[in-house]
């Protein structure tokens, strides 16, 4: 296939038009086109009054090589990589010792079901409740302030994840499409297909129930097994090697492959780690506090006379304030149409965090406005 990038057509564009532009990019006519797909859909609003819909297209057709000879000089025009996901192994037939996850959150899920597909049949394990079980207790702790310790919005099935806007992109540098993989898993449990094109592509608490549910079901039927309630206290270490674990409740496992997919939550976890000599170093983290604000507002400054367009969705911002003394002061997990929700996992303690559904149609956006603090402070 080939993939042409930077491709351009305003927010009422048809599908006709979208063809045009892919056949004026390669310039070849409608016969040589097999068929097209959009990879990517972004959009320019730096002209809030004129918004530009901005296009990466993969493009099957009758002459490829002849395509990609002609146009060997146009940055826009290149060969579609290969975003296949490369397993790294395969388990033998007769695997004496089953690895082990410890957390199902994000991380966990993705390890947990990677080392399936190979295969490896996991042993998961979560401190937590299933995301059902969960749920009722994490609405049980916004609207009755009863706080279940294991079981809330930081651990049990779903992670921390399950309880915000499910946002699916990064700005870290994908060379390899792990990404894509990702993506693609989320859409066989049911997310959106959107999610494979749109820029900034999210999925929301409701949507994510469903779909974690599915994710734990793919694993189960591929020999994997997920054990909730479920909390680590110790580690077996022995001549420097892993050996196995100990549960709350007294139970041990043995296995010399343990994948730790904890989150950043679990900090009495971290505690047995340092207390067991493994290497623990600090690393640098923000604080700050949760801003909300009407989001029609938002809209209108960012999109103009567009604002409520279903194409561009409830607008999203990204700030940053270089301070004079060195510190940088930033948005940071801004949810559109979202709302402010209690994130605590600890008694006496005050986590504060933000979330959207799918829709994103609340009255209020909101964001995390956060200053850097380095371990040195």
């Amino acid at each position: 296939m080939i993939r042409i990038t930077n491709v351009k057509l305003p927010l009422d564009h048809n599908e006709a038009q979208l063809e045009e532009a892919v056949l004026s990019a390669l310039e070849i006519n409608q016969k040589h086109l097999i068929d097209f797909t959009v990879f990517r859909r972004g959009f320019d609003a730096r002209s809030k009054n004129k918004i530009t819909l901005l296009f990466t297209i993969d493009v099957n057709v009758a002459n490829q090589e002849a395509l990609l000879e002609k146009h060997l000089d146009n940055q826009n025009v290149r060969l579609t990589p290969d975003m296949s996901y490369k397993y790294v192994a395969q388990a033998p037939e007769n695997l004496a010792e089953r690895p082990v996850v410890v957390g199902f959150g994000p991380c966990g899920i993705f390890v947990g079901l990677v080392l399936a597909e190979m295969g490896y049949k996991p042993i998961i394990l979560d401190r937590g409740k299933e995301v059902r079980e969960r749920t009722k207790d994490t609405f049980g702790f916004w609207r009755n302030r009863t706080l279940n310790t294991e079981s809330n919005v930081q651990f049990g099935e779903g992670g921390a994840g399950t309880f915000s806007d499910g946002k699916l992109w990064t700005q870290v540098n994908d060379k390899k499409h792990y990404g894509r993989k990702v993506l693609n898993d989320f859409v066989d449990a049911g997310a959106p297909e959107e999610i494979l094109y749109v820029s900034k592509p999210h999925i929301g608490t409701f949507k994510l129930v469903g779909m974690v549910e599915k994710m734990r079901a793919k694993i189960i039927e591929l020999g994997g097994e997920i054990r909730f309630n479920s909390r680590v206290d110790d580690l077996h270490i022995e001549d420097g090697q892993i050996t196995g674990l100990t549960l709350a409740d007294g139970q041990r496992i043995k296995s010399k492959h343990i994948a730790l997919a904890t989150g950043h939550s679990a900090r009495d976890t971290f505690e047995m780690l340092y207390k067991k000599g493994v290497h623990v170093e600090a690393k640098s983290f923000s604080i700050g506090f949760r801003i909300e604000h009407n989001q029609s507002a938002i809209d209108e400054v960012l999109f103009g006379k567009n604002a409520g367009n279903p194409i561009l969705g409830a607008a999203d911002y990204k700030l940053v304030h270089h301070c004079k003394n060195g510190r940088s002061v930033y948005s940071f997990c801004m949810c559109p149409g979202g709302t402010v929700v209690a994130a605590t996992s600890e008694e006496n303690r005050v986590v504060t965090n933000g979330m959207s559904q799918y829709s994103r149609n609340e009255r209020n956006a909101n964001s995390a406005i956060v200053v850097g603090i380095d371990p040195s402070d």
